[in-house]
């Protein structure tokens, strides 16, 4: 008689996410690394060219926060959780970028023991953001 192990596989594998930093900043790396504990492969990409970046990648001013990243053909403007974003990838949606706006205060990567109120961001050229999460969420 064959005896088959139970093999534990991922049932979401998450694709690269490429982000872009000021060298100097830290909550950018706790951000990666908050993204890393959730299952996707970050590289970083130090610059101090973050404005120009920021332009070239589509990123509206009202949207902008510390570092920008690139999840497939989606941008991933600031400290969004990872839930967000693999929502965003799970949607099939057409490019878009997702942003929380500023850094607020218990967003992923700004765990500092106070949590702001913030929202997360959807944005596509020629249309208005809208909310795609609210947080702290609701219980």
């Amino acid at each position: 008689m064959l005896a088959l192990g139970l093999v534990s596989l991922p049932l979401w594998a998450a694709p690269t996410v490429e982000m872009w930093k000021d060298p100097n900043c830290g909550c950018c790396t706790a951000w990666a690394e908050h993204m890393e504990e959730n299952g996707f492969e970050v590289t970083q990409h130090a610059t101090s060219e973050m404005s120009t970046l920021k332009r070239e990648q589509g990123v509206h001013p009202q949207l902008a926060s510390c570092h920008t990243a690139k999840v497939g053909e989606h941008v991933i403007e600031g400290h969004v959780p990872a839930s967000d974003v693999k929502r965003l990838l799970e949607s099939d949606a057409e490019p878009a970028v997702l942003a929380v706006p500023g850094m607020p205060q218990g967003s992923p990567g700004m765990e500092t023991g106070r949590e702001d109120e913030y929202a997360v961001y959807l944005w596509r050229d020629g249309e208005q953001p809208e909310v795609f999460s609210q947080y702290p969420q609701s219980q």
